[in-house]
């Protein structure tokens, strides 16, 4: 008997095993092709000579959370402290599985916001409780407000958001937090707030935090992953901030999960934000020049590509080549441009007809220039055609 029955291996393994299989090139899973800084590997050498190879404390090292700390104040104005408000976690998934276990429980219900991260429902579904699932429509993925008022019931525990938005490649905006603390003012919910791409926003906007919201964040749990901060999505060391009490309930469920992350990568990545304090603060200049060459180089191609707000992708429209359908434009692209991408739904209970696919650009300059000559090719080959 199956908890998931029609759960199946996700979209992004299916795409970059099909991706090895074809020689093609992946622009679909999320993670670097280039290099990290060798001063991490150094460091993590560093810990594990002097010792730090058995488990680590159950919240995380000391001196991780106090970096954490230090980080938060700078990115946040927000004093939190570190011995009861952040738990260092196994990547931000952990945390979010955690979490959702912490505070949800049989006949409960939280609300998601469709397209939505694929590991939100699993973890619903497994704590007991039933995930309501609301659209942000394409092409502004933008929320409803009224329709999540009225989506809220007696049974709502939490309410999950994500900024910026993977795979929508969208910000919230402080005016939505403002909205969303009033619609769930004076009722027993609280918030989980996906972070990770807290330094990867674009056109100098500013990541609209929970951190930063006086109501929210007393009712928030807001995860970070510094794996994509780090551009080491390998590490897979993450971290919840929460209120004390949040905390508590979190980490009941943690020390029986994951208990404790992996010793010297802590040390070594506290080490790291010791002498790299502002290591956060050219990651949207970074990513932001790799979203605007490829947008430049497939200028003209017959693609639209509306520049992405935050995180490391972008959507390739595909609208005026194809007829809607994310699925089958995607298996074309992988076998005939031998690109692969992500489509967008898997990540909805009830997607809409979706023109869209998500491209990551978290990769060499010459990963991405190869990736636009043979996405150019290809749109040329269906313009001629059409």
């Amino acid at each position: 008997m199956s908890k998931l029955p029609n759960v199946g291996t996700t979209v992004f393994t299916v795409m970059s095993r099909r991706a090895r299989e074809l020689g093609a090139l992946n622009l679909g899973q999320g993670f670097p092709d280039y290099d990290i800084d060798p001063r991490i590997t150094e460091l993590v050498a560093v810990a594990m000579s002097a010792g730090y190879n058995q488990y680590a404390p159950m919240e995380g090292t000391m001196p991780l959370r106090e970096r954490i700390a230090a980080k938060l104040l700078r990115s946040y104005g927000r004093k939190v402290d570190p011995e009861s408000e952040i738990t260092v976690t196994l990547g931000a998934t952990e945390a979010i599985y955690s979490t959702i276990q912490a505070v949800a429980g049989s006949g409960d219900e939280v609300i998601a916001f469709d397209p939505a991260y694929d590991s939100y429902e699993p973890a619903v579904r497994l704590a007991g409780a039933r995930c309501i699932r609301l659209p942000l429509t394409p092409p502004s993925f933008s929320y409803d407000w009224d329709r999540v008022r009225r989506s809220l019931s007696e049974r709502t525990r939490l309410v999950l958001i994500n900024s910026p938005h993977n795979p929508a490649c969208t910000t919230i905006s402080d005016d939505d937090l403002d909205r969303l603390a009033d619609a769930i003012r004076g009722r027993n919910i609280a918030v989980l707030s996906d972070e990770v791409y807290e330094h990867v926003v674009y056109d100098g906007r500013r990541h609209a935090s929970v951190l930063r919201h006086p109501q929210l964040a007393e009712r928030s749990v807001a995860v970070f992953s510094f794996g994509k901060t780090l551009h080491a999505t390998g590490l897979r060391v993450g971290y919840a901030v929460a209120p004390p009490p949040l905390t508590a309930e979190l980490r009941k469920v943690h020390q029986f999960n994951t208990f404790s992350i992996a010793h010297p990568l802590q040390h070594a990545i506290a080490a790291y934000l010791a002498e790299k304090p502002d290591i956060g603060d050219g990651l949207a200049a970074f990513f932001q020049a790799k979203r605007d060459r490829l947008r430049a180089t497939l200028a003209g191609s017959g693609f639209a590509l509306p520049p992405a707000r935050g995180t490391y992708f972008q959507l390739l429209d595909f609208g005026e080549l194809a007829p809607p359908g994310d699925l089958a434009f995607a298996e074309r692209l992988l076998t005939e441009a031998g690109v692969a991408t992500i489509p967008l739904t898997p990540f909805y209970e009830n997607p809409p007809p979706l023109t869209v696919v998500r491209l990551c650009i978290a990769k060499r300059d010459e990963t991405l220039d190869r990736a636009a000559e043979r996405l150019g090719a290809f749109a040329g080959r269906l313009a001629r055609r059409g």
